[in-house]
């Protein structure tokens, strides 16, 4: 064999135990908690909620009045 084949076959014989070596897992992941029911809106929402209706009123107005 030449040099040339045998760097071919050692890097298919690489990524084939790479392969073997990443699928194998010792034990299956735990699952976690359920998800809490229904959980309440947080004030940060409230607020952004709130500046965005500001902010459209204000381009609505410096509209009106730039026409």
């Amino acid at each position: 064999m030449t040099i040339q084949n045998k760097r071919i076959f050692a890097s298919i014989l690489f990524v084939l135990i790479s392969f073997v070596c990443a699928s194998q897992t010792l034990t299956p992941p735990v699952p976690g908690p359920p998800p809490a029911p229904g959980l309440p809106i947080d004030g940060g929402v409230l607020v952004g909620m709130t500046f965005a209706l500001f902010y459209g009123v204000k381009k609505l107005l410096s509209n009106k009045l730039s026409k």
